[in-house]
């Protein structure tokens, strides 16, 4: 059977990964930080970028070494064999029913915030998202790499236009004095941040679909990086320039509100058209990466068909596979009204968990002091996980249970 088209290049990278890491983060996050640490938020950019850095350069390495559109459980499978693969394979799964629905009901938020909708609009709203990422997948990762780095073009030009028109200098940025900086205020603002750059693993399973894997993944992951943290540092800029943050305003609505504030109510539209589209430019990744671990879970079967590819070399039957399970689990919490946060924090704590499993995996597959970096990164993801605190145990709990249950299945090969 033939494998996944190569048909990415560098700046599809690039495109692809931005808009993943900016997602819904580019709208709120700016805000909630400024909110718990004020001006030294503009300092907790730049160190959570070096704190990301080792994990980032891992990812890279063994995508560029072992690339494959199984992603951190191909690494994990390399590194400590199949059973601990499929495992991690299923945690990955397992943010579906959590995470998806949560980030579709912040994408529909912005047609409310647009047209007022409510109860079954917003439901149509998402449920007409998951028909747009069809449309996207059906078509290859090459489509969706060319719509993601549009839509990177356009978030860069809505920041550098608010910047212009607002009048920001580089002289006028409230950077704090390094010996002022407050160092409570900092960690604060790492730990709601570092779930900006929550995205690497997704992008890991596109690495076969790279024309040159070995040369262009590792760049463009480093470079998506570096530019997804200089736009939040700059929208931070900017809502610390208006003060658009406080506990009495919603942290979304920072930057279109700075938007109407500097161009009218008729602006609005564009903030809130822009804002969806970098939602659904993350759905978008994370689903195609869903799918694409799933085809390669069903490689075990062959003959299955999630394991079949379509004429296009896409893996149709997977990618609609899941997205049944993400219709099932939006109706389910629309018909339940299920609070999402505390379900979202559990999700970031199976993601931490992942994280961890590939640096481990790097200590095993990496050498010399990539093998270090690799160490270093494990040691980042313990500590993130102990800042989850008492509700990482959900993570730990899937893990374990994951690692009893699957095993008693048959492989068949």
């Amino acid at each position: 059977m033939s494998g996944l088209k190569q048909e990415l290049g560098l700046a599809q990278g690039v495109g692809l990964l931005s808009t993943s890491l900016l997602g819904t983060g580019v709208f709120a996050v700016p805000a909630l930080a400024a909110l718990v640490a004020d001006n030294n938020s503009l300092w907790a950019w730049p160190v959570l970028i070096v704190l990301v850095f080792p994990i980032a350069i891992v990812f890279a390495l063994l995508g560029r070494h072992f690339p494959s559109a199984g992603g951190v459980a191909h690494f994990v499978g390399m590194a400590f064999g199949p059973r601990l693969e499929r495992v991690t394979g299923w945690l990955f799964l397992s943010v579906i029913p959590v995470g998806l629905p949560a980030a579709l009901h912040i994408a529909a938020g912005f047609w409310q915030a647009l047209f007022g909708w409510h109860g079954p609009l917003l439901l149509m709203a998402e449920l007409g998202t998951l028909l747009l990422v069809w449309a996207v997948g059906t078509r290859g990762a090459s489509s969706s790499a060319n719509l993601q780095t549009l839509v990177a073009g356009l978030i860069v030009t809505l920041i550098a236009a608010v910047w212009w028109y607002g009048d920001l200098t580089v002289a006028e940025i409230p950077f704090p004095a390094p010996q002022d900086v407050d160092a409570s205020g900092l960690f604060a603002a790492l730990s709601v941040m570092f779930w900006c750059f929550v995205g690497l693993e997704a992008f890991a399973h596109l690495a076969s679909e790279f024309k040159r894997p070995e040369r262009d993944f590792p760049r463009a992951l480093m470079i998506g990086l570096l530019l997804a943290g200089f736009v939040y540092w700059a929208c931070t800029v900017i809502v610390l320039h208006f003060n658009a943050y406080g506990a009495d305003r919603a942290a979304a609505a920072s930057l279109p509100g700075i938007v109407v504030q500097l161009f009218g109510e008729k602006a609005l539209w564009v903030a809130c058209v822009i804002g969806y589209l970098a939602c659904f430019a993350s759905l978008n990744i994370y689903i195609q990466s869903f799918a694409r671990l799933v085809w390669s879970q069903a490689m075990y079967n062959p003959q299955g068909r999630l394991a079949q590819l379509s004429k296009r070399q896409i893996p149709f039957n997977a990618l609609n596979a899941v997205l049944i399970c993400c219709i099932i689990s939006t109706l389910v919490i629309y018909v339940m009204e299920i609070n999402l946060d505390a379900l979202i924090i559990y999700a970031n704590g199976i993601f931490i968990m992942i994280y961890l499993l590939c640096m481990l995996a790097g200590c095993r597959l990496l050498k010399g002091r990539y093998r270090a970096l690799a160490a270093v990164g494990g040691l980042l993801c313990l500590l993130l996980l102990a800042m989850v605190g008492w509700k990482s145990l959900y993570a730990i709990i899937m893990l374990a249970a994951l690692w009893w249950f699957l095993p008693k299945r048959a492989i068949v090969h």
